[in-house]
């Protein structure tokens, strides 16, 4: 059999692999199995076509799938309003228990309750803002 045929193959069974994996590895390396092909098919001696496969493919996994991963990904959506405080940073400003208290989240000043309410956070504490309720931020200290 033919070289360039086999390497058409290759690059066949490598595509529809990438189709079920969806990794962006498998169809870069049946890309480069199907340009060797094109050089096979050219009359490329056989020891040139795998220095050429390993060539395209390694160029192509460094360069080009980083790129085609990061399209591939969903971009983040954007918090807006209460939810971008939720998972920020809290300093505590007067004592925080289950009933009530105060803390400062990035400039403004907000009531607060401890997410435990078995809790008793002092003031200067840092914390975690787990939830808004309404106007009340829930938090929980930092380790």
């Amino acid at each position: 059999m033919e070289p360039w045929l086999l390497w058409l193959i290759a690059a066949a069974a490598l595509a529809v692999a990438e189709v079920f994996s969806l990794t962006a590895a498998l169809g870069l390396l049946a890309a480069a199995a199907a340009v060797t092909g094109g050089a096979a098919a050219l009359g490329l001696p056989v020891p040139w076509q795998f220095l050429l496969f390993t060539a395209v493919a390694a160029l192509s996994l460094l360069f080009v799938r980083p790129t085609v991963l990061r399209r591939l990904q969903p971009a983040q959506e954007a918090r807006f309003g209460v939810d971008a405080l939720i998972g920020r940073v809290a300093y505590v400003v007067s004592e925080v228990s289950g009933q009530g208290g105060r803390v400062r989240i990035g400039g403004e000043e907000w009531t607060a309750r401890a997410y435990d309410e078995t809790l008793v956070i002092p003031p200067g504490a840092a914390v975690d803002v787990i939830e808004i309720s309404g106007s009340t931020a829930l938090v929980y200290p930092r380790e």
